[in-house]
């Protein structure tokens, strides 16, 4: 099938834009660049590559891929540059999308594969939710790299896609399954081009939300999420993921709760309560735990807190613990232990609790 054309002989404005960026990824763009080829999607699409100095062959890839795609109908444009470093992650989405034309926008890792029907239900699902990042289940490759995360990924309920956003597993629903309207990405956007280091998907999901966004996930496995030590996302620090879901928790959350329980006596709970701020660190009542050792302790003292005298913190059971929560701990590592703890409190998440690990 030859490239659709207007009666002024120009190829029409697409419909669905896939953003695609590509840093040396010669090892996957054959199969990734396939799986465009293979959607049932009936209308426009249009795929927009932008090469971020690659300096192996997937250059002559796309090329070779161009073709093709514009046989079925695909319109292919590709942009890039050949300096010596890489620009990044979100300096690369940003000129793809800048030089593409779909009134929505699919996004796309090069080292991941869409399922033949992903664009079609997204794009349904995008049509229902205007001003919401569409996310989808996810079939991980190899399939046991991370099996905790891809439970996460795949069984958040609708709730949890808007509750659980302060975890450290960070955006609910993962970027290379992201797919929403140019013009709310365009009211939320762009996203940061601070280069390597930098989680520009977190910032660009926190803004989402902070401008009242939505998040939708399409129930079915549309891409396969590839796990490797090349992935950009290796290259973001701890301590920075840490620093603006602290951030955030403190913008979205605490200033609605008069006071509130940190629940996790240890190191991730200790962790949390030092990072706070002083105004939002007066407002921890208490610590609580199950560990009768933490307990029996009876406080947690701030040793490096400037205050005089020092805060003590007290330390109680779950069960004698004053609601609303923090959690930190880890969800789905105590055999279910944790969650029926959670469960006999009667609380309704996002209410009276919030998961912060």
């Amino acid at each position: 099938m030859q490239l659709r054309k207007d009666a002024t002989g120009h190829s029409p404005l697409a419909l669905v834009s896939i953003i695609l960026p590509v840093h040396n990824a010669e090892q996957w763009l054959d199969e990734c660049l396939a799986s465009v080829l293979q959607q049932d999607f009936e209308g426009t699409m249009e795929l927009s590559v932008f090469n971020d100095a690659s300096k192996d062959k997937s250059r002559i890839i796309i090329e070779k891929w161009k073709g093709k795609l514009e046989d079925s109908g695909i319109s292919v444009v590709i942009g890039g540059h050949d300096s010596h470093s890489p620009r990044g992650v979100g300096y690369s989405k940003n000129q793809a999308i800048a030089q593409s034309t779909g009134s929505y926008l699919c996004f796309l890792d090069s080292d991941d594969v869409m399922m033949p029907q992903r664009v079609r239900l997204q794009h349904e699902a995008a049509v229902q939710h205007p001003t919401s990042i569409i996310g989808c289940q996810v079939k991980r490759d190899p399939p046991d790299s991370t099996e905790r995360y891809t439970r996460w990924i795949n069984q958040l309920t609708s709730d949890q896609l808007l509750t659980q956003v302060f975890t450290s597993h960070g955006p609910t629903v993962i970027m290379p399954t992201w797919f929403c309207s140019r013009a709310w990405f365009s009211h939320v956007g762009p996203f940061d081009e601070g280069g390597r280091g930098v989680p520009e998907d977190l910032l660009f999901f926190y803004e989402h939300l902070r401008k009242g966004g939505g998040v939708f996930r399409v129930d079915h496995s549309l891409l396969l999420y590839r796990y490797h030590l090349h992935a950009a996302t290796h290259s973001v620090l701890e301590m920075t993921i840490w620093t603006h879901r602290v951030h955030f928790l403190e913008e979205q959350v605490l200033p609605h709760w008069k006071s509130f329980t940190i629940w996790n006596a240890g190191k991730q709970g200790r962790r949390l309560y030092r990072s706070l701020t002083a105004a939002s660190r007066r407002k921890v009542v208490s610590f609580c735990d199950v560990d009768e050792n933490k307990i029996r302790k009876g406080f947690y003292c701030h040793e490096d807190s400037q205050e005089r005298p020092k805060p003590k913190v007290p330390i109680l059971h779950f069960q004698a613990a004053q609601s609303p929560f923090v959690i930190c701990v880890k969800l789905d590592l105590t055999g279910g232990e944790f969650e029926d703890n959670l469960k006999s409190l009667r609380l309704q998440e996002g209410r009276d609790f919030v998961h912060f690990s």
